[in-house]
C-alpha cells in the first residue's frame, strides 16, 4: 500500500534508511551469517540517501521508472535484506505516485 501523502512518503524512505543502518549493524554483529550484505550496503544507503535528500530539498520528481537502487533490491534474497518490501512500496510509489484514492 502506498503511503497517502508526502510527509508519509518521505517518512518512508527515512525509515528505510533506518533500516539500512541496522541491517549494517547485524552485518557486524553476526557477519558469519550475513556478510553477503556488506557487499551492497553502501551502495544502497548513498542511493536511497539520495532520493531522500532530493525530497528534502524539493527537487523530487515522481516519474514512471524505477530507482536507481532497484536494479540491487530485485537482485538480492529476503535473507540479506529483510526490507526488500519496504523498498519495493518506495519505488511503486515514485512510479504510481501517492495512493490519493479514488473518490468519484
Amino acid at each position: 500500500m502506498r503511503p497517502k501523502t508526502a510527509e508519509e512518503y518521505i517518512y518512508l524512505v527515512d525509515q528505510a534508511i533506518c533500516e539500512i543502518d541496522e541491517l549494517r549493524s547485524a552485518v557486524e554483529y553476526d557477519f558469519d551469517s550475513m556478510g553477503d550484505a556488506m557487499t551492497f550496503l553502501d551502495t544502497l544507503e548513498r542511493q536511497v540517501k539520495d532520493v531522500y535528500e532530493t525530497m528534502k530539498d524539493g527537487s523530487y520528481k515522481f516519474e514512471n521508472k524505477d530507482l536507481p537502487f532497484m536494479d540491487l533490491v530485485n537482485n538480492k534474497e529476503d535473507r540479506v535484506l529483510p526490507f526488500k518490501y519496504m523498498l519495493r512500496v518506495i519505488n511503486d510509489t515514485h512510479r504510481k505516485g501517492l495512493d490519493v484514492g479514488d473518490d468519484g
